[in-house]
């Protein structure tokens, strides 16, 4: 059974910083991608940062000097370094996790993490 517990949101002031984790247990297949998405009130789920298997990071152009992906491969566990938070960061991010291929399905196995809020504001 797989699980993706995330963890490190919370409310925080402005310039300040928060380290999100996303944990992936019972996953039994390489990892290819994990990343992080995030949702604020009324707009859709935008791409943060992600990490490929083999270290290439994207961020979004808000984020980028600010926030940091990383991951631990041994331990399917990626992270998210969040500094000089702003309020339009506020919102509830997700952990986003593509593994192997799923013969079966004809698509790489998917997972997200259930969500963890992230509220900037003085």
């Amino acid at each position: 059974q797989v699980q993706l517990v995330e963890s490190g949101g919370g409310l925080v002031q402005p310039g300040g910083s928060l380290r999100l984790s996303c944990a992936a247990s019972g996953i039994a297949f390489s990892i290819s991608v994990m990343g992080w998405y995030r949702r604020a009130p009324g707009k859709q789920r935008d791409l943060v940062a992600s990490m490929t298997r083999g270290g290439t990071t994207n961020y979004a152009d808000s984020v980028k000097g600010r926030f940091t992906i990383s991951r631990d491969n041994a331990k399917n566990t990626v992270y998210l370094q969040m500094n000089s938070l702003k309020p339009e960061d506020t919102a509830v991010y997700y952990c986003h996790i593509l593994g192997g291929w799923d013969p079966a399905r004809r698509r790489p196995y998917e997972y997200w993490g259930q969500g963890t809020q992230v509220t900037v504001s003085s």
